[in-house]
Protein backbone atom coordinates (compact mmCIF):
# COMPACT_ATOMS: atom_id res chain seq x y z
CA UNK A 1 0.00 0.00 0.00
CA UNK A 2 2.82 2.26 1.14
CA UNK A 3 5.67 1.37 -1.39
CA UNK A 4 8.36 3.23 -1.34
CA UNK A 5 10.50 3.07 -4.87
CA UNK A 6 14.54 3.67 -4.96
CA UNK A 7 15.53 6.33 -6.95
CA UNK A 8 18.91 7.65 -8.11
CA UNK A 9 20.73 10.00 -6.70
CA UNK A 10 23.54 11.17 -7.55
CA UNK A 11 24.57 7.84 -9.46
CA UNK A 12 23.68 5.87 -5.99
CA UNK A 13 20.12 4.44 -6.02
CA UNK A 14 18.20 3.92 -2.02
CA UNK A 15 18.89 0.50 -1.77
CA UNK A 16 22.62 0.81 -1.84
CA UNK A 17 22.13 4.53 0.65
CA UNK A 18 20.83 2.30 2.80
CA UNK A 19 23.98 0.30 3.62
CA UNK A 20 25.71 3.27 4.29
CA UNK A 21 23.77 5.23 6.59
CA UNK A 22 20.02 5.37 7.67
CA UNK A 23 17.52 7.44 5.03
CA UNK A 24 16.80 10.98 5.91
CA UNK A 25 12.90 11.22 6.10
CA UNK A 26 10.91 14.65 6.54
CA UNK A 27 7.49 14.23 7.97
CA UNK A 28 5.17 17.44 6.86
CA UNK A 29 1.90 18.77 7.84
CA UNK A 30 0.49 22.21 8.22
CA UNK A 31 1.20 23.30 11.37
CA UNK A 32 3.86 20.62 12.48
CA UNK A 33 1.66 20.57 15.54
CA UNK A 34 -0.06 16.89 15.37
CA UNK A 35 0.19 14.41 12.40
CA UNK A 36 3.76 15.08 11.52
CA UNK A 37 4.95 15.50 14.95
CA UNK A 38 3.40 11.67 15.69
CA UNK A 39 4.86 10.74 12.96
CA UNK A 40 8.56 11.90 13.71
CA UNK A 41 7.81 10.29 17.03
CA UNK A 42 7.10 6.66 15.55
CA UNK A 43 9.94 7.08 12.79
CA UNK A 44 12.61 7.83 16.00
CA UNK A 45 10.86 5.12 18.52
CA UNK A 46 10.72 2.61 16.18
CA UNK A 47 13.38 3.01 13.23
CA UNK A 48 16.09 5.07 14.45
CA UNK A 49 18.44 2.52 13.43
CA UNK A 50 17.23 3.03 9.64
CA UNK A 51 15.36 6.54 9.45
CA UNK A 52 17.10 9.79 10.49
CA UNK A 53 13.85 11.47 10.58
CA UNK A 54 12.34 15.11 11.41
CA UNK A 55 9.26 17.29 11.05
CA UNK A 56 8.39 20.08 9.53
CA UNK A 57 5.22 22.87 8.81
CA UNK A 58 4.43 24.69 6.14
CA UNK A 59 3.05 26.93 8.48
CA UNK A 60 4.07 26.15 12.21
CA UNK A 61 1.94 26.18 15.15
CA UNK A 62 3.34 28.09 18.25
CA UNK A 63 3.44 24.65 20.07
CA UNK A 64 2.93 20.89 19.68
CA UNK A 65 -0.80 20.54 20.55
CA UNK A 66 -1.05 18.98 24.37
CA UNK A 67 -3.67 16.44 23.05
CA UNK A 68 -1.24 14.89 20.63
CA UNK A 69 1.16 14.62 23.23
CA UNK A 70 -1.71 12.88 25.28
CA UNK A 71 -2.38 10.13 22.33
CA UNK A 72 1.59 9.51 21.93
CA UNK A 73 2.21 9.20 25.36
CA UNK A 74 -0.57 5.99 25.29
CA UNK A 75 1.69 4.72 22.77
CA UNK A 76 4.65 5.01 24.98
CA UNK A 77 5.88 7.48 22.56
CA UNK A 78 7.15 10.82 24.03
CA UNK A 79 7.06 14.63 22.13
CA UNK A 80 8.00 16.07 25.21
CA UNK A 81 12.22 16.05 24.47
CA UNK A 82 13.56 17.02 21.05
CA UNK A 83 10.26 18.14 19.23
CA UNK A 84 9.03 21.17 18.41
CA UNK A 85 7.52 23.24 15.58
CA UNK A 86 9.47 23.78 12.71
CA UNK A 87 9.18 25.47 9.40
CA UNK A 88 9.98 23.28 6.19
CA UNK A 89 11.75 26.59 4.77
CA UNK A 90 14.51 25.58 7.47
CA UNK A 91 15.47 21.92 5.66
CA UNK A 92 17.18 21.77 2.21
CA UNK A 93 14.88 19.32 0.81
CA UNK A 94 17.06 18.34 -1.70
CA UNK A 95 19.37 17.15 0.91
CA UNK A 96 16.62 14.48 1.79
CA UNK A 97 16.04 11.10 0.74
CA UNK A 98 12.53 11.19 1.42
CA UNK A 99 9.52 13.19 2.31
CA UNK A 100 5.87 12.52 3.65
CA UNK A 101 3.47 14.89 3.31
CA UNK A 102 0.58 14.12 5.77
CA UNK A 103 -1.77 17.19 4.23
CA UNK A 104 -3.47 18.52 1.39
CA UNK A 105 -1.43 21.23 0.93
CA UNK A 106 1.44 21.04 -1.67
CA UNK A 107 5.01 21.41 -0.93
CA UNK A 108 7.99 23.17 -2.52
CA UNK A 109 9.22 21.77 -6.14
CA UNK A 110 11.93 19.56 -4.82
CA UNK A 111 14.41 16.57 -6.80
CA UNK A 112 14.08 14.15 -3.47
CA UNK A 113 10.98 11.76 -3.72
CA UNK A 114 7.59 12.63 -2.11
CA UNK A 115 5.50 10.50 -0.41
CA UNK A 116 1.77 11.84 -0.36
CA UNK A 117 -0.95 10.26 2.27
CA UNK A 118 -3.38 12.86 3.39
CA UNK A 119 -4.90 12.06 6.81
CA UNK A 120 -7.42 14.56 8.31
CA UNK A 121 -6.34 17.76 10.82
CA UNK A 122 -7.51 16.16 13.82
CA UNK A 123 -7.02 20.13 15.56
CA UNK A 124 -10.82 20.46 15.49
CA UNK A 125 -11.76 16.88 16.44
CA UNK A 126 -11.81 14.71 20.18
CA UNK A 127 -9.75 12.88 21.76
CA UNK A 128 -10.38 10.13 19.55
CA UNK A 129 -9.77 11.63 16.26
CA UNK A 130 -6.32 12.38 17.54
CA UNK A 131 -6.41 8.66 18.19
CA UNK A 132 -7.84 7.83 14.78
CA UNK A 133 -5.10 9.53 12.91
CA UNK A 134 -2.16 8.65 15.65
CA UNK A 135 -3.17 5.06 14.33
CA UNK A 136 -3.40 5.29 10.82
CA UNK A 137 0.64 7.80 11.35
CA UNK A 138 1.34 4.59 13.13
CA UNK A 139 0.68 1.86 10.43
CA UNK A 140 2.15 4.30 8.05
CA UNK A 141 5.50 4.51 9.84
CA UNK A 142 5.63 1.04 10.54
CA UNK A 143 5.52 -0.08 6.90
CA UNK A 144 7.54 2.29 5.83
CA UNK A 145 10.37 0.96 8.45
CA UNK A 146 9.62 -2.69 7.34
CA UNK A 147 10.09 -1.78 3.82
CA UNK A 148 13.28 0.39 4.61
CA UNK A 149 14.75 -2.62 6.48
CA UNK A 150 13.81 -5.22 3.93
CA UNK A 151 15.49 -2.68 0.94
CA UNK A 152 18.98 -2.71 3.52
CA UNK A 153 18.68 -6.27 3.51
CA UNK A 154 17.54 -6.98 -0.29
CA UNK A 155 20.53 -4.58 -1.11
CA UNK A 156 23.09 -7.55 0.16
CA UNK A 157 21.42 -10.73 -0.96
CA UNK A 158 24.47 -12.69 0.26
CA UNK A 159 23.95 -11.97 4.14
CA UNK A 160 21.24 -12.80 6.00
CA UNK A 161 21.13 -12.24 9.82
CA UNK A 162 19.80 -15.76 10.32
CA UNK A 163 22.79 -17.63 8.33
CA UNK A 164 25.54 -15.10 8.62
CA UNK A 165 27.54 -14.35 5.74
CA UNK A 166 26.87 -16.48 2.65
CA UNK A 167 29.87 -19.18 1.08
Amino acid sequence: MYSIFPRQSQGVNLFELLQRRPARVLFVCLGNACRSQMAEGFARAYGSDILESHSAGISPAARISRRACAVMAEKGVSLATGFSPKNISTFNLDDLDLIVNLSEYSLPRTSTLMLTRVLRDPMEGDMDAFRDVREDIEQLVRCMIEHFRFARRWANPLYSEECGAAV
